[in-house]
């Protein structure tokens, strides 16, 4: 984190008077967490945030009381928890994902919320704007849609033959029209055809990838999005299975098998939003802390996949990978 950005974070709880401080910390706070997410993905994540908040003088079984949720891309689960969570009074709710974000705004009442891994905020209705949000909503949106692009350059760095790329996204998600637009802008300049795959299960996914592998040099990119994420082994299954380059969000995917991954550092994002926990815990409003993007990302690349895929990874992207599997 930039140092500007860290002064920013924790300049509203500094300028408190310390014995202020100190008394707000010895009442016991109790915090929601709603993970759209399953427990694999998710309790890393977590994790990441509980320390912040442990960093931050938030100590569970101490000052607070943390109470958290995994909705594992079932929107029923996802609702059910999001109006448990509101039943408990917390005094703030730290949210993962748009489709959880979406169900909890609909529930949450004035329950101030932090949202992480959430697109077009703004758009979605869930802020007036980035700088000031308004309302008792504020949080970490995931990536811009021009992130979009950058699959469809990584994967034709890596895989020059590629004239057909399959998008695997959840039409559910009401983030996706704006990273539809920016792929296929990235494919056009790339000189790609863009198939999308509008799946909501394992079985849509399977029948996707069936019928887009009958045809020569194609590739596939996964949308971030809990459906991807609870179904990345099995994707990464059929991809190396019909000799399809992957590209993916998520790092966990590449160890399991896909070519390559570009996406946000998960666990710093989460740390970040227990600043905003911690503001809003000490007296602040919500809506009046700005929306922020992410500020660093990780990449990683497989080259045991790229091999059997009979291709080769350019020095170009692996001098930019963080994480190397050979």
């Amino acid at each position: 984190m930039k140092r500007r950005e860290f002064i920013a974070l924790l300049g509203g709880a500094a300028g408190m008077p310390l014995a202020a401080r100190a008394q707000q910390l010895d009442r016991v706070r109790r915090i929601g967490v709603l993970m759209g997410t399953d427990k694999v993905e998710g309790q890393s994540r977590v994790q990441a945030l509980l320390k912040g908040l442990a960093d931050l003088g938030w100590i569970e079984g101490s000052n607070a009381h943390i109470e958290v949720r995994y909705g594992a891309s079932d929107t029923a689960l996802i609702r059910a928890f999001a109006k448990e969570l509101v039943t408990l009074e917390p005094d703030v709710i730290v949210v993962n994902s748009t489709p959880a974000m979406k169900v909890l705004q609909g529930v949450s009442g004035r329950i101030p919320i932090v949202f992480v891994n959430v697109a077009d905020p703004v758009g979605l209705g869930f802020v007036t704007s980035i700088a000031r949000p308004g309302g008792n909503v504020t949080g970490f949106t995931y990536y811009e849609a021009e992130m979009a692009g950058k699959w469809i350059e990584l994967l034709k760095e890596v895989a020059p033959l590629v004239s057909r790329v399959m998008v695997i996204l959840n039409p559910t998600n009401p983030a996706w029209p704006k990273f539809m637009e920016a792929t296929n802008v990235a494919a056009s300049k790339f000189a790609v055809k863009v198939v999308s795959a509008n799946v909501q299960d394992a079985v849509g996914i399977e029948r996707a990838f069936e019928a887009f592998a009958r045809e020569p040099n194609g590739g596939v990119i996964a949308f971030q999005d809990n459906l991807t994420v609870v179904n990345g082994e099995l994707m990464v299954s059929l991809s190396n299975r019909h000799q399809l380059p992957f590209v993916t969000p998520y790092s966990r995917h590449v160890k399991a098998g896909a070519l390559l991954s570009y996406g946000i550092d998960n666990s710093d994002i989460h740390r970040r939003a227990a600043f905003y926990a911690d503001r809003i815990l000490r007296g602040e409003n919500a809506g009046g802390l700005p929306v922020q993007a992410p500020t660093k990302f990780e990449m990683a690349v497989n080259l045991k996949t790229a091999k059997a895929l009979g291709l080769t990874v350019p020095a170009s992207v692996l001098a930019l990978a963080d994480e190397v599997i050979e």
